[in-house]
């Protein structure tokens, strides 16, 4: 296994803290951003998160825990897809942090993924989240 760094990404909205809360955790916004995604979960620490969809014409049904989730201020969860190729098993998990800090008139957020496997999951999740966080900037200022 590969020593990979952290993807680490902030991103500062002109917008509430609970705005972009919203956009993070309600299932009808994240669809709009996250490719299609369907998202089901009951939103709080210990339960399930599972992300299904189409992508390139490929079902998928990836899967993970909610770790922390504080309204408005974190939301992590580990997370595993199957287009990774790994075997489910915990050492191939992600795990995804979102954090929400007051700043100004608006809000930073600060995210990280930790655990990247490979070096293409990485460079793949590296690229996808700058292109997620654009649609969530657009979404959110509207």
């Amino acid at each position: 296994m590969e020593n990979l760094p952290v993807i680490k990404k902030e991103i500062t909205f002109n917008v509430s803290k609970s705005k972009v809360w919203e956009a993070l955790t309600q299932p009808e916004k994240i669809k709009e951003y996250l490719f299609g995604t369907t998202v089901i979960s009951e939103w709080k620490a210990g339960s399930s998160i599972v992300f299904t969809g189409s992508w390139e014409g490929k079902d998928y049904r990836d899967k993970g825990t909610i770790l922390k989730f504080e309204p408005e201020k974190v939301f992590q969860y580990d997370y595993w897809s199957n287009f990774s190729g790994l075997p489910d098993v915990p050492e191939n998990y992600i795990i995804l942090t979102f954090r929400l800090e007051e700043k100004g008139n608006g809000c930073q957020l600060i995210f990280t993924q930790e655990n990247s496997v490979t070096k293409m999951q990485y460079e793949h999740s590296d690229a996808n989240w700058d292109a997620v966080f654009k649609k969530i900037k657009e979404m959110v200022e509207g």
